[in-house]
């Protein structure tokens, strides 16, 4: 069975990215094809990238970065929910893509983000990363506004047609999860 992570980007205390991948969770847990399960950021306990040597070649020292990379590596495609700070994506997420290197090749990744502006440019910084990494990232991506999905800030309440755009979102993620499959074999 396809394993895919929901990745809560955000650490910080009061972030609305936990009820956003709870959401994705309840939507995702429907289909059939793939097994999904959310791995919070908040959660895994990543200082600052300490390592002394690059991930790239992957002689990991810290047991936190052991850890890290066995989660990684136990997974076929991930979903980021990712916020958007100072047009960026947080540091702590961009902190655990840095941390390990080989485990994130040729899988997919998705993105939901939320903000202002949907997360867009912070999206689109992540596709960078994912891109050098060789990460396929796939086209379709879901933007909840402030304005309109949390009408009653900091409450989660998506407007309806969300879900038919996070479905698109996971069709194209599973459907490339699993062909990137071969390419790991």
């Amino acid at each position: 069975m396809t394993k895919i992570a929901i990745i809560v980007g955000s650490t910080r205390p009061g972030r609305i990215g936990r009820p956003v991948a709870e959401w994705v969770h309840k939507v995702a847990a429907k289909r059939t094809e793939a097994e999904y399960e959310i791995v919070d950021l908040a959660e895994q306990g990543l200082p600052l990238y300490d390592e002394q040597i690059p991930a790239a070649v992957g002689q990991y020292a810290g047991e936190h970065t052991k850890r890290w990379a066995g989660i990684v590596a136990g997974y076929d495609g991930f979903l980021v929910i990712t916020p958007e700070y100072n047009h960026a994506p947080p540091a702590a997420l961009k902190n655990a893509f840095d941390f390990v290197h080989a485990e994130w090749a040729n899988k997919a990744v998705g993105f939901v983000g939320y903000g202002a502006v949907g997360a867009a440019r912070a999206v689109e910084q992540l596709r960078l990363v994912a891109t050098e990494l060789s990460v396929a990232s796939v086209a379709a991506q879901v933007t909840l506004l402030i304005p309109g999905d949390f009408p009653n800030y900091p409450e989660f309440a998506p407007q309806e047609f969300r879900e038919a755009e996070l479905e698109r979102v996971l069709n194209q993620l599973e459907s490339w999860s699993k062909a990137l499959a071969t390419v790991r074999q």
